[in-house]
């Protein structure tokens, strides 16, 4: 492990009874990265970032983080990490001040310049269930970095939060990574991952299938695009572009499958035949479609998996 690491993990096993829930699994988290770790129900997500923070005890492997093991030096490792769980709740009449207060582990806690940071000081006076679901989520992130932790975790934190609500939040998490924390995003909005990620680990029945930048991603595992336009011309040459997988027309508008390429290919082919068709569409691959088309390659992997969650 580097000095610039805040997490590494190796081997790390998890079973409940007859049924393993993690297996195998490493991970390294560099100093300041915003990790997301995406995948199904029952991936093992939660499981990991539990054992991270010292809530379950591996059955296999390695856990580091901040250089401690989360078992037995539980203690010290505390003050370090802040952390939103999936289950995070308050009692509906404790405020946002005197949740604060609560909270905070140790005199100075920057509890103020955090409500006023995540536009929360005008709701000091307010009980918790009289906050917004975005309020709720955001006072949770100002709650977790009440001690100034090295560590973030934050596992599923815009689940159930309409549109507006989600924006809120992405836009506290992106002002920890303008700060420099290290945060570990567990979610299933993979729009979110996208958006917030550095890097995005891939797991399936507590494996790694892979792990890069959401843009790697998309690019190693949905590669493909579609062009649509209306064409009452030939199409000839059209399947012979570089890239080009399928041709198809259909009521007076032409589909072409392919590579990312055949987006200039198309443009270039239309160009000179005349006006360019003012419905032109363009539909290229996001981290959801890469996502599923890894899964469903996943079943003919050999190995434990197609990439380890180490950073490289």
């Amino acid at each position: 492990m580097t000095n610039s690491g805040v997490v590494m993990v190796r081997g790390l096993r998890k079973a409940y009874g007859g049924r393993v829930v993690v297996e195998d699994l490493d991970l390294d988290v560099a100093a300041g990265e915003v990790v997301g770790l995406i995948g199904s129900n029952g991936a093992g997500k939660t499981t990991t970032v539990e054992c991270l923070q010292g809530l379950r005890r591996p059955d296999a492997g390695t856990v580091r983080v901040l250089g401690l093991d989360p078992q037995r030096d539980a203690e010290r490792l505390r003050p370090m990490i802040g952390a939103q769980l999936q289950s995070s709740a308050l009692p509906d009449r404790l405020r946002v001040g005197e949740a604060v207060r609560l909270f905070a582990r140790r005199p100075g806690s920057q509890g103020d310049e955090l409500l006023d940071r995540f536009g929360l000081a005008p709701r000091r006076g307010s009980a918790f269930a009289d906050l917004s679901g975005g309020e709720r989520q955001r006072l949770f992130l100002v709650l977790a970095l009440l001690d100034d932790p090295q560590l973030v975790i934050l596992d599923e934190l815009t689940q159930g939060l309409d549109p507006a609500a989600r924006r809120e939040v992405w836009t506290a998490v992106r002002q920890l990574q303008e700060t420099g924390t290290t945060v570990l995003l567990v979610t299933h909005e993979l729009a979110e991952a996208e958006e917030l990620c550095d890097r995005v680990v891939v797991l399936r029945t507590g494996r790694v299938l892979d792990t890069g930048t959401p843009a790697e991603l998309v690019a190693r595992h949905g590669a493909h695009a579609t062009v649509r336009f209306s064409w009452s011309g030939d199409v000839d040459g059209l399947t012979e572009l570089p890239g080009v997988r399928e041709v198809t027309r259909s009521a007076g508008v032409v589909t072409v499958h392919g590579q990312r390429q055949v987006i200039a290919q198309v443009g270039a082919w239309l160009v000179p035949r005349g006006p360019v068709p003012t419905d032109l569409r363009v539909e290229v691959p996001d981290l959801e479609a890469a996502l599923l088309a890894l899964l469903d390659a996943a079943p003919a992997m050999t190995g434990a998996s197609r990439a380890t969650g180490a950073r490289s």
